[in-house]
């Protein structure tokens, strides 16, 4: 009996101790909203003179409304946002004073304008939503319509925690895609310095000796004779023409076809292929699922699903899909005709859930069941790239040890003793 009332303590206080780490910065928010209201009511009980150049937002409660040079809103900023006001509504209280408690915690500059400016929107009469619709590049124009719909609906701070857990999600699954591919980087990374330590470092201290004797020397050796001198003499021209690449590489993406065909050919790269299909596959069915269940008919849902979907390519066959949905073709048969970017199964349970009306929940299995293929692909990812580089690895030092061991050999086997 004492052993179940000790197990019974301490599940109650792991309990209270995870729903305090959640309310506590709420409570402190509250605080802090509450020494506000006491120091304006004095503000306005001794006036002060208004100053010129009062800000932007000084309606909504500062002075100081300059947007930041660079503008920016993470994704744990926006996640901490809609968590934070979904429980703040749900608590009963007013949005604009929700609004105030988020902002005087301590934000960035950019957090600070973005709320300053959602304070002075809604002050004068306008939603949630569209407030942030200005700030659609940083929120998303999936979160600003969930928003949207949970004040036409008045569902507002269920709608704000639904944005909360997919964001989450999305965030975790990105960790989770990147992680896998830290380790190969690192060989590789690895790899090509040890081939510059030999080759620029090491190698030329012993081409004298090399090129002081008059024997034919081997052809790797060759070889790395020509790659030394190069790297020696343009290597730091080479290093710059490769970051230039890279910088042009990234600004070209801005360019949207030019994107549509970088993500075209990372589909039909081996393994990493699966991995952004599946990527990919997770976004857009968990998307789909949260808007069906939040009452989103199927046509507008698809638009958004698109303008949330980084990858063009699928970008463009569901907007090409919606087009033929809008005529009265079914889903089913429109992600038939892309093998390729919809697989079999996906497309078998979307027919099934059209005849049974359960689509919002089928594309919520769906998006757990590509979730967990993503969490198998990435643990086998190390696994079976490791040998692979491993043995390229090998290859590229073996090269270079044998390029440098073989001419000295023969050199010492040509050396004869007087």
């Amino acid at each position: 009996m004492s052993k179940k009332r000790k197990s019974f303590a301490e599940v109650r206080e792991k309990a209270l101790d995870s729903t305090a780490a959640i309310l506590r910065p709420v409570v402190a928010s509250m605080l802090a909203y509450c020494h506000r209201m006491k120091r304006s009511q004095k503000a306005q009980a001794t006036p002060k003179k208004k100053t010129l150049g009062a800000g932007k937002f000084a309606q909504g409660g500062s002075d100081s409304g300059r947007r930041p040079f660079m503008l920016h809103f993470p994704m744990q900023s926006q996640i901490l946002f809609t968590k934070r006001l979904g429980m703040i509504l749900r608590s009963g209280m007013p949005i604009m004073e929700g609004l105030h408690l988020l902002k005087d915690e301590k934000q960035s500059s950019s957090a600070t304008y973005i709320y300053e400016s959602l304070i002075n929107d809604v002050a004068h009469g306008q939603p949630l939503s569209g407030g942030m619709q200005k700030f659609e590049k940083h929120f998303g124009e999936f979160t600003v319509n969930i928003i949207r719909v949970g004040e036409a609906s008045g569902t507002l701070h269920e709608n704000l925690e639904y944005v909360a857990e997919e964001l989450k999600r999305k965030q975790t699954l990105k960790k989770k895609v990147v992680g896998a591919l830290v380790y190969p980087a690192v060989i590789v990374v690895a790899t090509i310095g040890i081939v510059v330590m030999l080759t620029v470092y090491i190698f030329p201290k012993i081409i004298p000796i090399f090129t002081s004797v008059k024997a034919t020397l081997p052809l790797s050796t060759r070889i790395l004779i020509v790659v030394s001198d190069y790297l020696s003499h343009w290597g730091i021209h080479t290093l710059a023409a490769f970051i230039a690449l890279v910088v042009g590489l990234v600004f070209a993406t801005r360019w949207s076809r030019f994107h549509y065909w970088i993500d075209r050919i990372l589909l039909k790269i081996p393994l990493f292929g699966k991995l952004s299909l599946f990527y990919n596959l997770t976004n857009i069915c968990r998307t789909m699922s949260l808007l069906l269940r939040n009452d989103v008919r199927i046509v507008p849902a698809i638009e958004l699903v698109a303008a949330s979907t980084r990858n063009l390519v699928y970008r463009e066959e569901l907007l090409a899909s919606k087009e033929r949905i809008v005529k009265g073709q079914k889903i089913s048969m429109q992600f038939k005709q892309n093998k390729r970017l919809f697989p079999p199964m996906l497309v078998q349970m979307v027919a099934i859930a059209e005849s049974t009306g359960n689509l919002g929940g089928t594309f919520a299995y769906l998006s757990e069941m590509y979730e967990e293929e993503i969490g198998d692909l990435t643990k086998n990812l190390t696994t079976m790239i490791e040998p692979i580089l491993m043995i390229i690895m090998g290859l590229i030092v073996g090269f270079i040890a044998i390029s440098i061991i073989t001419p000295i050999y023969s050199i010492t086997q040509s050396i004869t003793p007087h």
